[in-house]
């Protein structure tokens, strides 16, 4: 019965949609009632570290310049000198829409010992397939540097953290993550990379459940209706698709001190301009370094409320801010280099849009910095009361973005402290980050001999409203509307 109203729900909205109706406002699990409201919160927390920092006396400035840095996610956790043992206070520490992202908290902690990935039905105990897929919240650790090569999608289950800090984690191969009909995930301190299409068999989602997937599109990491992810100091390059793509009413997303390079569509938000339930997706991309050879697509906007604040946008070839179907852009603080082709000059760039039609659209720019000839076209007559709460609290200045994103990626790589990056303060003192990745490095990774800890051994009962909605995002290979964008 179900089944039949999600379908009956279903054929509905798409025929609103075929029919090019109106605004819809589509209030999705996850949507912050007040998107601005959140904004607020947000230049609240950076000017509170900021000012911290500045109010620190000489001698204090050296003791805590490796945590104190005025980035209100990394002085969360970094500043504990313990932090290594009382690793799940990250999930604590989200600024923005995906700020209630609880990821493994409260789970066990589940630790990654087999680098291979040699069957996607049945994973092995000690992989990270193993992990992923798990009904229960895990907290999932690597206690030696490690080279994952995914031979299928990696699909995760809701309420899982991967945290990469202590290692120096790659993951690359088919698929690579994704995340579909899912909530609580968070990703951090991993390096994902070199990742190409995949599919046409069979994958495991969780214990008691796989389906066939048909051909996935070769993205880093895949949001497909899903909600409450947090994407945290990942460095993400060399993909086959974008880096990071979120469809499908997902909301609820932070993107945050990531550094992206060598890529050409490098994140999609929305999966179509007449896809209407993605009108209330809600994302902040925050201190976020786009380095070198990008395209186009930082993001790319379609529909939804889209934050992006104290970021920086080293180049691009074609556009860094790009979108359709009437997406809110809020941007604040950034800084924006532009490229020399003086033909790629703009910022920003209405996709397949006429300007009568996207005049009206809400794309703001405040406190930006423009550099090398770099300039923004906003518009939407008469927001300027809409974003008063906004500004209430300024964004913190550009000037600052040195600081603010300078630990951006995967932390322990390309000369930054991995003395942040202990796996703990116990017997590994003398961890060894050993090195990059390179594209000629094997498979092959080195363990300690520890085994991973039940992954089984507390189950947690989560009550879900008896909802078509939420329907969708607890069953993983429901292909109604699992339109490959």
């Amino acid at each position: 019965m179900l089944t039949r109203t999600c379908i009956a729900l279903i054929s509905l909205l798409a025929s609103f949609s075929l029919a090019k109706a109106a605004y819809l406002n589509l209030t999705l699990p996850g949507q912050h009632p007040n998107p601005e409201e959140v904004v607020q919160e947000v230049h609240r927390r950076v000017n509170a570290s900021v000012v911290r920092r500045e109010m620190l006396q000489v001698t204090q400035r050296e003791q805590f310049s490796s945590c104190l840095t005025g980035n209100p996610i990394d002085d969360c956790w970094k500043c504990d000198p313990d932090w290594p043992n009382n690793r799940q206070r990250l999930a604590d520490c989200a600024i923005g829409f995906g700020q209630y992202a609880l990821g493994g908290k409260g789970g066990e902690y589940y630790i990654v010992t087999d680098s291979s990935d040699d069957d996607a039905v049945n994973p092995k105990p000690g992989t990270l397939r193993y992990a992923v897929i798990q009904p229960e919240p895990l907290w999932i650790v690597f206690p030696s540097n490690m080279l994952i090569k995914l031979n299928q999608e990696l699909i995760f289950n809701s309420y899982k953290t991967v945290d990469g800090r202590g290692a120096n984690v790659h993951i690359t191969g088919g698929g690579c993550i994704t995340l579909q009909y899912i909530s609580n995930v968070i990703i951090h301190n991993v390096h994902i990379h070199h990742c190409v299409q995949s599919g046409n068999t069979n994958v495991r989602s969780s214990p008691t459940h796989y389906g066939y997937r048909t051909k996935s599109d070769g993205d880093g990491i895949s949001i497909f209706g899903s909600k409450d992810i947090w994407v945290d100091h990942c460095s993400l390059s060399h993909c086959k698709d974008g880096l990071i793509d979120a469809v499908m009413g997902s909301t609820g997303i932070t993107i945050s001190n990531n550094y992206f390079s060598n890529h050409n569509e490098v994140m999609l938000l929305g999966h179509s301009d007449d896809y209407l339930p993605d009108s209330g997706m809600q994302v902040t991309i925050a201190f976020n370094h786009f380095g070198e050879n990008l395209v186009q697509r930082m993001p790319r906007c379609r529909r939804g409320y889209i934050h992006v604040v104290n970021n920086d946008f080293t180049a691009w070839e074609m556009y860094a801010i790009g979108g359709s179907g009437n997406p809110t852009i809020n941007s604040q603080g950034n800084r924006y280099t532009a490229p020399t082709n003086r033909n790629a000059k703009e910022v920003t760039k209405r996709v397949d849009t006429g300007e009568g039609q996207w005049r009206g659209w809400n794309w703001r720019s405040e406190g930006d910095i423009m550099v090398n000839g770099a300039f923004f076209v906003a518009s939407g007559a008469g927001v300027e009361i809409k974003y008063e709460k906004a500004y209430s609290v300024e964004p913190k200045s550009a000037v600052l973005i040195d600081q603010l994103i300078m630990h951006a990626g995967a932390l322990g790589v390309g000369g930054r402290d991995n003395n942040l990056g202990k796996w703990n303060t116990g017997p590994n003192q003398g961890f060894d980050s050993g090195p990059d990745y390179e594209d000629e490095m094997s498979g092959s990774s080195t363990n300690m001999p520890m085994q991973p800890l039940s992954s089984t051994s507390t189950l947690f009962t989560f009550f879900i409203p008896f909802s078509c909605l939420l329907f969708l995002y607890i069953i993983p290979d429901l292909h109604l509307i699992a339109m490959r964008n």
